[in-house]
């Protein structure tokens, strides 16, 4: 688990767990009884919604009985209104057919309120005839014997009202009075017709809406169908999300991750716990001598009385100082802070300086990460020996940063190698130190090729610049007094690499390793253990003069054609 959470994040401890529930029968249990509870939370979810929406189905059918029977009723109506129209008796007229009748009525294409045709040639001329048989009697003296002409009987257009069109009781009574058979068949037809005309409407209407209630009911199945879907998705989800939440809380329980900003990450915990299991498989790898040197010396039987730092301290626990302690803090038990203990005294302080080149080509072919481990590894064994030694952790790339161990891991590439920076950052370190041993590790894989300028600002691109500037510093740092120092260079197939590391070694007066990054933590490991190189160690001062630097005359600045830089 701290592999994988060291390595992957919480990513890698949820494949973990996944993996892990494979194998163990019990984890696989747990599992499934998280799983299942979280199951049925979720099934009461989905039982909500389906309730939801059967409630939604029950009002919308509610809905569509009221307008059927509501369509029923007016269909009934019209159905014994037509019936009374069929047998209407003109002289006891339903107060219900009133308005259909006077609607009617007031139909413009009746034939009672169209005009009356123009007479024909042959009533023209007996008209004219008429005429003037008529006028000849008068003019003789004789008495009009010709028949009456009886006037066409019509129904006046109703008068016009402030409501519109209409007819009034009177104006209808006069109007069916006035009325011949074939008029009145012809009204009784209209009136039928009318009543018809609306019921057809009606049950078309009434139609409109069963179709629009069928649609909605469908829509509202199919709504509720992607509801179960989404809700049994939905459901997985959360019973994933569960298990991951699970997990991240016995995490962050265990100190193993923090919450910042909204994300997991790891503790300076987890990543110490993680350095000692690195420190513990590169062990495997040493030789046995060097192996029992880093489990320390003997006892000097000096022990002083101190507050508790570590776990393992607490088998020689001063009990009555502690009991003593707590009681004066207010406390009924003894707790890491008021717990005293008596921690052996030793002579020799010890300061040490990790520093790494995090240049862009150290995140080729996995050298960042593999020196990350073996300075974790070199960590956590410098301070098994020595706990109040003083390590200080810094990487380079154009500038240098301080690392705690967190960051130390979460450290990634950058630009260019600006190894003099580095060299001056170890000597304003160890200048002021009042260890007795110490020691500088400098780890890279290239040329210096960045330097910091006098008005502090970073120039790359001059090798010949930088590697003098760099070749300054280490003159600087030579100065420190008992300083054993190691330059450590990644393989590289470029040779020029490896003249550049062999004389910033000469002259820190240390020693130069040329070694691969998956033997880079026993090669720091021996070393600090005081130990020989277990693959090749460059004497100093070299038994053969050193290929000579280019000079900065203006024409040795130009690179070689196939050099690299190593950033």
């Amino acid at each position: 688990m701290i592999r994988a959470l060291a390595e992957e994040g919480i990513d890698g401890a949820r494949r973990l767990v996944r993996e892990a529930a494979g194998r163990d029968p019990t984890l696989a249990d747990r599992l499934a009884r998280l799983r299942e509870r979280l199951r049925r939370q979720a099934a009461r979810r989905v039982t909500r919604i389906g309730e939801e929406y059967d409630r939604r189905a029950a009002e919308l059918d509610r809905v569509s009985h009221r307008s059927d029977e509501e369509v029923a009723r007016r269909i009934a109506e019209l159905e014994g209104r037509l019936k009374a129209a069929r047998a209407i008796d003109w002289s006891r007229l339903p107060a219900d057919l009133f308005d259909d009748v006077g609607s009617a009525l007031l139909l413009p294409s009746a034939s009672w309120n169209r005009p009356p045709p123009p007479p024909g040639i042959l009533a023209r001329i007996r008209a004219a005839f008429a005429r003037f048989v008529a006028w000849l009697r008068r003019l003789f003296g004789g008495k009009s014997t010709a028949p009456p002409v009886r006037a066409e009987r019509t129904v006046p257009i109703a008068v016009a009202t402030p409501g519109g069109r209409s007819l009034g009781a009177s104006e209808l009574g006069d109007a069916l009075a006035r009325l011949s058979g074939p008029q009145r068949d012809e009204l009784r037809e209209s009136v039928a017709d009318s009543l018809r005309s609306r019921e057809r409407e009606l049950e078309r209407a009434a139609e409109e809406k069963r179709r629009a209630a069928e649609a909605q009911r469908r829509a509202l199945e199919e709504e509720r169908k992607e509801a179960a879907r989404r809700a049994e998705a939905d459901t997985e989800s959360r019973v994933r999300a569960g298990e991951e939440r699970r997990v991240e809380r016995e995490l962050k329980e265990r100190g193993f991750v923090a919450e910042r900003a909204g994300e997991l990450v790891v503790t300076y915990g987890l990543v110490e716990r993680f350095a000692r299991l690195l420190l513990e498989e590169e062990s495997h790898k040493l030789p046995g001598d060097v192996r029992l040197s880093l489990r320390g010396g003997g006892s000097t039987g000096v022990y002083e009385k101190a507050r508790l730092r570590r776990p393992e301290e607490v088998a020689r626990l001063d009990l009555p100082s502690s009991l003593l302690a707590a009681r004066l803090a207010g406390q009924r038990h003894i707790d890491e802070g008021t717990s005293y203990v008596y921690r052996e005294v030793t002579s020799e302080r010890v300061h040490v300086v990790l520093a790494f080149d995090r240049s862009g080509s150290m995140s080729e072919g996995g050298k960042l990460d593999a020196a990350k481990k073996a300075l974790l590894a070199l960590y956590v064994a410098i301070r098994k020996r020595y706990p109040d030694a003083t390590i200080d952790v810094f990487a380079f790339d154009n500038e240098v940063q301080v690392l705690d161990l967190v960051e130390l891991w979460e450290c990634r590439a950058g630009a260019f190698t600006n190894t003099s920076e580095a060299l001056r950052a170890a000597h304003l370190l160890l200048r002021s130190s009042r260890a007795s041993r110490r020691e500088l590790y400098l780890i890279t894989d290239g040329l210096p090729e960045a330097y910091t300028g006098e008005d502090g600002r970073v120039r790359s691109g001059q090798l010949d610049v930088a590697m003098e500037r760099t070749l300054d510093r280490a003159r600087e740092l030579a100065t420190v007094t008992a300083l054993r120092s190691t330059v450590i260079l990644l393989k590289s197939d470029h040779p020029e690499y490896e003249v550049a590391a062999r004389s910033i070694a000469r002259t820190l007066s240390g020693e130069m390793v040329v070694t691969d990054p998956t033997r880079l933590g026993v090669e720091l490991l021996v070393r600090w253990a005081r130990g020989t190189e277990t693959e090749r160690r460059v004497a100093t001062p070299a038994p053969t003069p050193p290929t000579p630097l280019p000079s900065r005359a203006p024409g040795a600045r130009r690179r070689r054609a196939d050099r690299r830089m190593g950033g």
